[in-house]
């Protein structure tokens, strides 16, 4: 059997049509349905992966020793979390990939359960499906009955929604967890990404009690960084799973670019690149928001993260078709699970000048 079979349509290629329809208007398409980055590598970034450019060579599949302590001291700078061993720290080649591909990894098969929350990103399924293992789409404990899942799937800030799930929350997750032998992993990359409130890591000591058994953290540097195109990511916590991921990656020859090594360190060791990052987003957001609310959405969390999750309490194919008719080009709910269906995801990444042509139109 072909593997693709197993797997859905990919989501983007079904919004040909409302593409097509954005992008006949006389001031262009504005494209506001995915989360890619448009603003430019940090310079001091781009010197870095430069720099060392001649060296030839295969990369240590575990990463440098700089990198990973570049990765420790940013949890504890940026996010607060100690703790970490800095042998518990893997590159990766993007989070995507890491995540599509962890439940096979972790040795997980048909026998086991992983659960995904209910609006979710794409790729959790994704990855348990490649392993052949069963999903549940779930957000609360209780849905899970007598189940003893193999791998549950923690998302805050979340995409689509900018969800931020509390303390409570979190630790209520890791202590059900380790009641049953399920490894929590909780995807992180919006985490420097908070417009509202705070976020905690699941590494946080007030989440996890200093204790990392059972727990995997993921970050990424494509948001905070603009690295999308450098594939830039890593994932710590438990090391003795941390150990069992970088020996079977080692065999699989699954290592990040000594060069993009070179740009991860760089990058987690300096914060203001990030914090001006930030500041971009943050402008966008408070632009573009009002504007969807006055034509009448209404947003629904996105405290966090870089997207605007909003309804018009209709079919959400019917407020894409809406928005393309405007120019606007935005992500159906339907997307990340059934239980979007009458929702849209708008994102921030765009140009300065896109955004603003967004909120013109949509006045």
């Amino acid at each position: 059997m072909r593997v693709s079979a197993l797997l859905p349509e990919f989501p983007w290629d079904t919004l040909a049509g409302a593409k097509a329809v954005a992008a006949a208007h006389p001031d262009g398409i504005v494209d506001l349905s995915v989360g890619t980055p448009v603003d430019p590598v940090p310079p001091l970034i781009q010197r870095a992966l430069a720099a060392v450019a001649a060296v030839p060579g295969y990369p240590a599949t575990h990463g440098t020793p700089e990198l990973r302590a570049a990765a420790v001291e940013a949890m504890q700078r940026r996010f607060g979390v100690s703790g970490i061993d800095p042998a518990a720290v893997l590159p990766v080649i993007g989070t995507k990939e890491l995540i599509a591909t962890l439940p096979r990894l972790l040795g997980l098969g048909p026998r086991d359960l992983v659960v995904v929350p209910e609006v979710a990103y794409p790729t959790y399924e994704v990855g348990a499906l490649l392993a052949g293992a069963r999903i549940l789409r779930a957000d609360g404990l209780t849905r899970l009955g007598p189940e003893r899942p193999a791998l549950i799937y923690l998302n805050s800030p979340a995409n689509p929604t900018g969800r931020v799930l509390g303390v409570e929350h979190l630790r209520k997750v890791v202590a059900f967890a380790r009641e049953r032998d399920a490894v929590v992993v909780s995807d992180e990359c919006y985490l420097g990404l908070v417009w509202e409130g705070g976020a905690a890591s699941i590494l946080d000591p007030a989440v996890s009690g200093g204790d990392h058994t059972g727990l995997l953290a993921v970050h990424s540097l494509s948001k905070t960084s603009n690295l999308a195109s450098y594939r830039a990511g890593f994932v710590t916590g438990d090391p003795r799973l941390v150990a069992e991921l970088l020996a079977v990656r080692k065999h699989s020859g699954m290592m990040v670019p000594f060069p993009v090594q070179s740009a991860m360190t760089t990058a987690l060791r300096d914060d203001e690149h990030a914090a001006a990052q930030r500041e971009r987003y943050r402008a966008r957001r408070a632009a573009l928001r009002p504007a969807l609310e006055r034509a009448g959405l209404r947003i629904e969390h996105s405290e966090a993260g870089l997207y605007l999750w909003a309804t018009r309490d209709e079919p959400c194919r019917d407020t894409v078709g809406w928005f393309a008719e405007r120019g606007i080009l935005v992500a159906p709910g339907e997307f990340y699970g059934p239980a979007g269906a009458r929702h849209i995801r708008a994102a921030l990444t765009a140009p300065d000048d896109r955004i603003a042509a967004a909120v013109a139109r949509l006045a």
